[in-house]
């Protein structure tokens, strides 16, 4: 049996509950690993989010594949792949700048499921590069709305359910630069600083209540992202006054997929995925707050380290120090 957590004794959890959401193979019941358990994946058209709705499905889980302005081509090749192999996935449409497409899309997910969801993976994201000065209000207040909004918005669509059955898992994918810097991508950056200390406040406020937090930190991986990228560079290239731009040469360069050498080697993104997947399956109490992914350097580990240390130091004396050590032991 696994061992109990402070989180288990946190959330009023016991053995039985420790059992029940043990993967199936810890549990010796041959059951694929994420039987039983309902995801809800955002931006789920390409990269990260295609790939994991298809792996999760593929591992048994109920899977609700979601993106905007349907129909599209997108959603007709996972409802044809779903179809050819007999997976339990379908595909909600799902704006994550709308409140009111968030609220939609998981009450519907909910009443497909008859229930709470399991997992919310939070994985639509845009990246706008250049320099700070260089981003007008246009572009920061769509990174901000896409990347750390639309987080927001989806956690709270989920957390009432996920509260009252006491019980769940929110994945909130970050980035590498969501906590080292590189100059070039300051807004995407901060976007990604704001996910990580909104999810670790998150893991804290929600541990007395059987819900957790994962953070996953991918470096670069080749995905659409970087056309999509591209485009929105060149966007912002057409509306910044040139003055600006020529105040920073090299890192003008970079935008809209000019400069930076490629990879030696060119990582799996199917590695993200297959890292929230085996998070997904462990027993709930056992799953990091932060869990670094990619074949390459991980810069962030040092820091992740140093701020776990800290923040235990800070939190440990006061009453929020039983949280903290439920999310960081």
């Amino acid at each position: 049996m696994p061992r109990l957590s402070r989180r288990h004794l946190l959330s009023g959890s016991g053995a039985a509950a420790a059992v029940a959401a043990a993967p199936a193979s810890a549990q010796g019941s041959g059951q694929a690993p994420l039987a039983g358990k309902a995801f809800l994946v955002t931006g789920a058209s390409s990269g990260f989010g295609r790939l994991g709705t298809l792996l999760y499905a593929r591992q048994g889980a109920k899977v609700f594949a979601t993106m905007r302005n349907l129909p599209r081509p997108e959603a007709d090749e996972l409802r044809r792949i779903a179809k050819a192999e007999k997976l339990d996935l379908q595909v909600l449409e799902l704006d994550v700048l709308s409140d009111a497409q968030a609220a939609a899309a998981v009450a519907e997910a909910e009443r497909l499921n008859g229930g709470a969801l399991d997992v919310l993976v939070n994985n639509a994201g845009v990246v706008i590069s250049g320099p700070v000065e260089a981003h007008d209000m246009e572009a920061v207040r769509l990174a901000f709305d896409t990347n750390v909004f639309g987080y927001h918005r989806m956690a709270r669509a989920v957390l009432p359910g996920m509260r009252k059955r006491r019980s769940g898992l929110i994945v909130n994918v970050s980035s590498q630069v969501g906590r080292v810097v590189t100059p070039g991508l300051g807004v995407y950056s901060s976007t990604k600083f704001a996910v990580e200390s909104m999810s670790e406040q998150l893991a804290y406020e929600l541990a007395p209540h059987g819900v957790e937090v994962t953070i996953i930190q991918p470096g670069g991986y080749p995905t659409r992202v970087g056309a999509n990228r591209a485009r929105y560079d060149a966007e912002l290239l057409r509306r910044v006054e040139p003055e600006r731009l020529a105040a920073y040469p090299e890192l003008v360069a970079g935008m809209a997929g000019g400069g930076g050498a490629p990879p030696a080697a060119t990582p799996d993104p199917a590695d993200v995925p297959r890292a929230i997947a085996e998070i997904a399956a462990l027993p709930a109490g056992r799953r990091p707050l932060r869990r670094p992914v990619h074949p390459g350097p991980k810069p962030q580990e040092a820091i992740n380290r140093v701020a776990a240390e800290s923040q235990l130091a800070m939190l440990g004396p006061t009453r929020f120090g039983p949280w903290a050590r439920a999310v960081l032991d």
